[in-house]
């Protein structure tokens, strides 16, 4: 093995001078989630003068946000970067990756670490369904105030993160049935992000997701095998 490396900037847009596949994004027919989950792919380029509408974009948060959540607490928080002045101004804040600006959209995926004082709203419209009693209810939010409001900040945003990574994952997979297309990114400054950006202190960075109509699929996916990864009842 060469002991060779490159900068966080060439190894992010190394990928693109690497990738030989030639075919654009399947059209996909069947849009059952078992063929979704199979043909996405994390498409890195893509048309730039193809627009997604904002209700669009809406419709895709709105089933993204079906996803679960630590206690239903809905954590995740979402900033939509569709303006190509704004686009431009990520740009180097995301190592130069030609998707930020080629794409209709970024999505910032944020979880906010005090989520767990919106309880009382979300356990209240809970019970004014008839789903859970008045009672059960102050009880559930007041053991949330208890717990999440005693747990030190790197778990809340351990949390953050977790309930940020479903509702991101939700999202992609909400885009491919659509005919779009998205690539997951962790690779830019994290804290030059939120102040660039002004984002609430209370919030923590999860991850950008590029969305847009891809014209080159990507690679195609390699995966361990199963049983390397695989594990039944207990570790010997």
């Amino acid at each position: 093995m060469s002991n060779k490396t490159m900068t966080k900037e060439e190894y992010l847009n190394k990928v693109k001078e690497i990738d030989t596949t030639k075919e654009a994004p399947k059209i996909l027919e069947d849009t059952d989630f078992l063929t979704i989950a199979k043909e996405r792919r994390s498409v890195r380029q893509y048309d730039p003068d193809y627009k997604i509408e904002r209700k669009e974009i809406e419709e895709l948060l709105e089933t993204a946000t079906l996803a679960p959540s630590s206690s239903n607490l809905q954590s995740w928080r979402f900033l939509v970067i569709d303006e190509q002045e704004e686009k431009e101004r990520l740009l180097p804040i995301a190592n130069n990756q030609q998707q930020i600006v080629d794409a209709s959209a970024v999505i910032a995926v944020l979880g906010d670490k005090k989520a767990y004082k919106n309880a009382d709203q979300i356990y209240s419209q809970i019970a004014e369904k008839g789903n859970m009693p008045e009672d059960v209810k102050d009880m559930y939010v007041n053991s949330i105030f208890d717990n999440y409001g005693n747990f030190p900040e790197e778990r809340l945003a351990k949390i953050a993160h977790i309930d940020g990574g479903i509702v991101a994952m939700q999202f992609m997979l909400a885009a491919k049935a659509k005919g779009y297309d998205t690539v997951p990114m962790g690779g830019y400054d994290e804290e030059q992000f939120l102040k660039a950006f002004h984002v609430p202190e209370e919030y923590t960075s999860v991850m950008l997701i590029s969305l847009g109509k891809g014209v080159k699929a990507g690679f195609q996916k390699t995966r361990l095998p199963l049983e390397s990864v695989v594990n039944w009842n207990r570790f010997e």
